[in-house]
């Protein structure tokens, strides 16, 4: 069978705790990385950090008390952040949210992954599997939520989408749901991405974030 990258023991636990400790101790750490193209880890840089800096822990187990479980929870602040389409087509149509977010995953992964729409397209039912198992169940765990969407989003990302849409082989299953988003994205009207600020969180999706290399 094809691998559950999504589960929670896809994560190296005891050493995701241990680094987080170490660096919470003010110690340098050395930070393994995930290649996406070698489908590996791989060494990362080293890191080490000053008393009064917060730790950004992102990713789907986020809002999971079994991700950190040996960090006191007095140290420990969840924000759920999530992406709620806000428009609608019409009166009678509304747009899910569930194809926002699609969009933005075959936008980013084909920037930054070289999947293309395709591979992220047959990989969609195991992320929403695992945010049925991952993410949903434990909402209620977060300190506060926070709405990713723009309204102005699905503009921007229409010209990065349809293209790798337009490559998807026929004949395919992926090929049903690109035809089904194409046919949605008649409906957008394009915007130019340069018009977006370089600090917007759309940016992780199309890229040339002020944010990407930003260090403390």
């Amino acid at each position: 069978g094809d691998y559950d990258f999504e589960a929670l023991e896809a994560v190296n636990l005891p050493l995701f705790n241990l680094h987080l400790q170490q660096l919470m101790a003010g110690e340098r750490v050395r930070l393994p990385r995930y290649d996406f193209e070698l489908g590996r880890s791989v060494e990362g840089e080293e890191v080490t950090l000053s008393p009064d800096t917060v730790i950004i822990v992102e990713g789907i187990h986020g809002l999971n008390p079994a991700l950190i479980t040996d960090i006191p929870a007095e140290s420990v602040y969840r924000i759920y952040v999530s992406a709620l389409t806000q428009l609608n087509i019409d009166h009678h149509n509304r747009i899910p949210t569930t194809d926002g977010r699609l969009l933005r995953r075959i936008v980013r992964d084909a920037r930054y992954r070289g999947y293309s729409a395709a591979d992220t397209i047959n990989r969609w039912e195991s992320v929403r599997r695992g945010e049925e198992r991952y993410i949903f169940p434990f909402q209620e765990h977060s300190d506060v939520m926070f709405n990713s969407t723009l309204a102005y989003e699905l503009s921007v990302l229409k010209p990065y989408a349809e293209p790798l849409l337009l490559r998807v082989p026929r004949g395919t299953d992926a090929a049903i749901e690109a035809r089904r988003l194409l046919a949605f994205l008649r409906w957008v009207t394009p915007c130019d991405s340069d018009l977006v600020p370089d600090n917007s969180l759309l940016r992780e999706f199309i890229g040339d974030s002020v944010l990407q290399d930003f260090r403390f």
